[in-house]
């Protein structure tokens, strides 16, 4: 991917070049935002990175001009504000998702990827297939090994999502946020239960696990296959 970052701190925009660079990504960096947003008038991006805080344009003022400007570009705010009120204000003025500092490297890879997908319509496909799994999207039907399996709608939506970021970790932050819609952690082993369910309806009657869990960072769905 060729991704733009706005910020104003060299030594950040350093340490998330070096992360995406070790995935095969190119950042063009970008330290205020009328240089932003000179830039992504004038080049294509797939993603855009931005920080809130910037010395002379904000990150929610720049989102919010891209929109109006009629750059569709998906927008990742990346800052030190991580209060539920300012995920909400990000995500209201435009933006497509919002991750807090500190945050681990692997969730702010997932999260790009994800982005361009979405972007690149490859999530809508009407059968997702990885390994010994399906996923009929328009059916809100799953199977694995073609085996049908009776998920709830809940349960449907989470294995949707796993199946769209097959083989990545995916984290309990982006579970709440694209699979319950909420920005904050609500302190509920919400998450969990419904892991539990869907763990066991994807594995029941199968040798091989289905999820595995990632210590510290949250879960991955496996490809199913013997």
């Amino acid at each position: 991917m060729r991704i733009l970052y706005v910020e104003d701190d060299p030594r950040a925009a350093a340490m998330v070049g070096d992360i995406l660079a070790a995935n095969g990504d190119v950042l063009v960096w970008e330290a205020s935002g009328s240089a932003a947003l000179l830039r992504a008038g004038m080049e294509h991006f797939d993603v855009i990175i931005l920080d809130r805080m910037l010395g002379d344009i904000d990150g929610l003022t720049i989102t919010r001009r891209l929109r109006e400007g009629g750059i569709s570009t998906p927008i990742l705010i990346l800052s030190a504000l991580g209060r539920g009120s300012d995920r909400a204000d990000g995500l209201d003025t435009g933006a497509d998702d919002y991750l807090a500092k500190p945050f681990e490297p692997e969730e702010l890879v997932a999260r790009l990827r994800a982005l361009h997908r979405r972007a690149s319509g490859r999530e809508h496909s009407a059968v997702i297939l990885y390994g010994a799994f399906e996923c009929h999207v328009k059916a809100r039907t799953a199977f694995r090994d073609n085996r049908h399996l009776a998920l709830s709608p809940k349960e449907f939506e989470l294995f949707r999502y796993f199946m769209e970021n097959a083989g990545e970790v995916v984290t309990r932050e982006m579970l709440l946020h694209h699979v319950w819609k909420m920005d904050f952690d609500p302190q509920t082993n919400v998450v969990d239960v419904n892991i539990g369910r869907l763990r066991r309806k994807l594995e029941d009657g199968f040798e091989r696990p289905a999820l595995e869990t990632i210590l510290g960072s949250g879960y991955r769905l496996l490809d199913g296959r013997p």
